[in-house]
């Protein structure tokens, strides 16, 4: 053809095509879909591996979901790196307005939270070195809370008298919390403080429990 009348896009070398149309950058906001749709649809972090996984054969997970990132900044719902992986999360300076009208899930009792931070600093630990830490006996029913909303996982055995459980944190406490690494952990007094008092367990904002101000 000549120059008067140019080819068809569909007919044109990949050498011609505009940068924007290349099969790479094609591959790359494919793989942004990806990435976007999984993370969404799971109901916990997706580690990057598994991005990848499911990404476009020679599209680099980190490279898209930092991408992803980046284009979600500043928006209500942001992707963020948490609990050793990736998730969609509430934008946090909106979390006074979505509060007022969610529904309040089951909250945690300080003593489970004061359990809990010991745990989390002094892990693997057993019971008796969480009540000899916290300087008081621990019910059984602020341990089963912290099991029951996955916080909390026996992490073998002491090789002592008993052989009594060790305790550590999950992945999912990382998670509550809005946690990369258990090296984020705040003061231990923070974790326990009762400027928390308006997060809540359970939700998929990544915040840490409720706490209740009484003992168990």
């Amino acid at each position: 053809m000549s120059p008067d009348h140019p080819l068809p896009e569909a007919m044109m070398p990949e050498a011609m095509l505009p940068e924007a149309m290349t099969p790479e950058m094609g591959d790359f906001e494919r793989g942004l879909r990806i990435a976007e749709a999984l993370i969404f649809a799971s109901d916990r972090p997706v580690p990057a591996l598994r991005v990848q996984m499911a990404l476009p054969s020679g599209v680099e997970a980190i490279p898209v979901l930092t991408a992803l990132a980046a284009q979600t900044a500043g928006r209500a719902v942001e992707l963020v790196e948490v609990g050793g992986g990736w998730a969609f999360r509430t934008a946090l300076d909106l979390a006074p307005a979505i509060t007022r009208v969610v529904e309040v899930p089951r909250r945690l009792p300080r003593a489970a939270m004061e359990a809990l931070s010991i745990i989390a600093y002094h892990q693997p630990v057993t019971r008796a070195e969480i009540e000899e830490i916290r300087g008081a006996a621990l019910a059984q029913t602020s341990l089963d809370l912290l099991l029951d909303g996955g916080l909390v996982t026996p992490r073998g055995r002491k090789e002592t008298p008993g052989r009594p459980t060790l305790w550590g944190t999950t992945p999912r406490f990382l998670d509550q919390f809005g946690l990369k690494a258990l090296s984020e952990l705040p003061r231990k007094e923070e974790l326990v403080s009762s400027d928390l008092s308006t997060i809540e367990l359970g939700a998929r904002d990544g915040a840490p429990p409720l706490i209740e101000d009484h003992a168990a």
